[in-house]
This record gives C-alpha cells, sequence and structure tokens, in this order.
C-alpha cells in the first residue's frame, strides 16, 4: 500500500508521514535503509558530541533517538495488528534520550544498530497484509493506522537526519573559525 491509502491523515504525525514520497512502503522502508548507509560517518565521528545548541542532542543521541522510537512505535503496531485495542503508546523522548548511553558508543555502532532494527520493522511489516495495515490504534493521543505508523517510522527518520545535515553538519565547517 502506498502513502495515499492512508484514509486518515492521523493529527501530529502527518508532518513526519508527509516527508514521505507517495510510494508502496516497502519501497519506503528500502529507501530509508539506503538513506542510512549513505550517511557520512567521518563527518558524524568529527561531530562528535558537539551540538549546535546547549541542550541539544548530540548525533549519537539522535540516531539512538530515532532507533529507540522504532522500536517502541513497533511494538505498538503489533499490538494494533493484532487488536489489543488497550494499547497505547506513550514515552518520554528527553527521558530515553537522557538514559540512551548514546555518546558512550561509537557512531558506527549505533548506525549499524539502527540498520538491524530497521530490517527488523521491514520483516515485521513483510507479515501484515491489507487488513492487518488498515487497523488503528492510540499513538500518544492521536488515533493512528498500521500502514501510517510505517510511513511515520521513516519521515521520522527523514525529519532528524535532515535535521543532521542542516544543522549539525555545519560544525565540522565551521570547527577552524
Amino acid at each position: 500500500m502506498k502513502k495515499s491509502d492512508i484514509s486518515e491523515m492521523p493529527e501530529y504525525f502527518d508532518r513526519y508521514i508527509n516527508l514521505v514520497p507517495d510510494k508502496e512502503l516497502q519501497e519506503a522502508f528500502m529507501d530509508s535503509v539506503e538513506q542510512i548507509t549513505k550517511l557520512d560517518l567521518d563527518i558524524l565521528t568529527t561531530i562528535g558530541e558537539k551540538s549546535y545548541l546547549p541542550g541539544k542532542w548530540t548525533v549519537n543521541e539522535i540516531l539512538q533517538h530515532i532507533t529507540d522510537i522504532e522500536r517502541i512505535l513497533c511494538s505498538g503496531v503489533l499490538q494494533f495488528a493484532r487488536n489489543n485495542n488497550s494499547y497505547c503508546i506513550s514515552f518520554d523522548e528527553n527521558e530515553l534520550a537522557k538514559n540512551s548511553k548514546a555518546n558512550n558508543k561509537s557512531c558506527a555502532r549505533i548506525i549499524d544498530e539502527l540498520i538491524s532494527v530497521r530490517q527488523a520493522t521491514i520483516s515485521l511489516y513483510k507479515s501484515f497484509d491489507k487488513t492487518d495495515l488498515l487497523k488503528t490504534g492510540i499513538n500518544w493521543k492521536h488515533r493512528i493506522s498500521v500502514l501510517a505508523m510505517g510511513f511515520n517510522i521513516i519521515g521520522h527518520q527523514i525529519h532528524h537526519l535532515s535535521v543532521m545535515e542542516d544543522k549539525y553538519y555545519t560544525l565540522v565547517t565551521n570547527c577552524g573559525s
């Protein structure tokens, strides 16, 4: 199914979903893996624990955040697809980041972990049929379909990698200034 097959665009998550082109979900997932594999590890390693403003996450924390949130969302997706209507996805992203210990890991290790998690997500989504993809549940406080959650996961990555490119890559070019 394609992004255009989402019957009702969920409030709040549309900001991520709309970043993904209108294509088949599995194709969008494969594009997302390619986006991860094209990350410039040398630049990310050079950036290290710098952030563009005090209190903002490091690149390692951003990459770990993408990974952690995907794991949480997939748990919810499975619950929704299996008709557990009492399950509600909820988390505190700042608390997760603060306790992630991402800066104790190499960037390469976190990227490998993200690719592994994404492959598991792709496998999970391959197990769903159209009926499963149209089932819904509550993510935070908004109803969302399993299909929309797939595009949300991809769009969440696109958003954060775009922030890294726009705000963090300049830290490398400004190092000598």
